[in-house]
């Protein structure tokens, strides 16, 4: 059974999100703030984690940096702003997804579905049958096998959803790919105005990977079209 962790200092958003997860199926765990988040994953070994971003104690944010330094499960945040500057925050400290509250339990039913096939295709990359295990552009180097990335010998710890994009452009290496493509070939769904989320993964990646973020040589842009990986 997938387990879930969901993370909110309100107790009637967690028993409704406990409500309508386990008539899906899944096992769910409930934590009122960061502090009870951590000690529930020093327990259980969870799939998919849903994080309140204001909570009290540890707030979504320390919460989310913890996790990152151990784990890449998914985790989509819950947050009760809608502006672009919070969103952009949480995917910058490491969140895959966001909902905003008050949400309705079916679309987030539906991007926690679809958030888990991500990260069972992620994790199921080493079945691949390919011929070419490895990518490799100009010390650039991915491994869909042992799902690894390296920089010029250096090693790239990536997210699911940031290795999915990396490998997405390196395969397609010198085209140009619009954020649309991006979206609806690594998300796996149709594009929803998600231009903030693509371009802060993106961003997040330029950073792993160059140098010098600023002055890129394996993450372009091109402005008013998308992005590309130069061959």
């Amino acid at each position: 059974m997938i387990k879930i962790l969901a993370v909110d200092d309100d107790a009637d958003i967690l028993n409704s999100i406990n409500v309508f997860l386990t008539n899906e199926g899944f096992e769910i765990f409930t934590a009122r703030n960061g502090f009870e988040a951590l000690e529930v994953l020093k327990k259980e070994e969870v799939q998919l984690i849903l994080m309140d971003l204001m909570m009290p104690k540890m707030d979504g944010i320390a919460a989310t940096l913890a996790i990152r330094k151990e784990r890449g499960v998914p985790i989509i945040m819950l947050t009760a702003k809608s502006e672009d500057a919070d969103v952009v925050l949480g995917l910058n400290i490491g969140a895959d997804d966001y909902i905003t509250k008050p949400f309705n339990f079916l679309e987030l039913i539906a991007r926690v579905k679809s958030n888990l096939r991500r990260y069972m295709t992620y994790d199921n990359y080493k079945k691949d049958d390919d011929a070419d295990d490895v990518i490799e552009i100009r010390g650039l180097r991915l491994d869909k096998k042992t799902l690894e990335v390296s920089a010029n010998d250096r090693p790239v710890r990536l997210t699911p959803i940031e290795f999915k994009i990396l490998r997405f452009l390196m395969e397609n290496k010198g085209a140009t790919l619009s954020i649309k493509q991006i979206y609806e070939n690594v998300w796996e769904e149709e594009f929803y105005n998600s231009e903030n989320t693509v371009a802060v993964h993106i961003r997040r990646i330029r950073e792993k990977i160059e140098a010098n973020p600023k002055n890129p040589v394996y993450l372009k842009v091109v402005w008013g079209v998308g992005y590309k990986i130069e061959k």
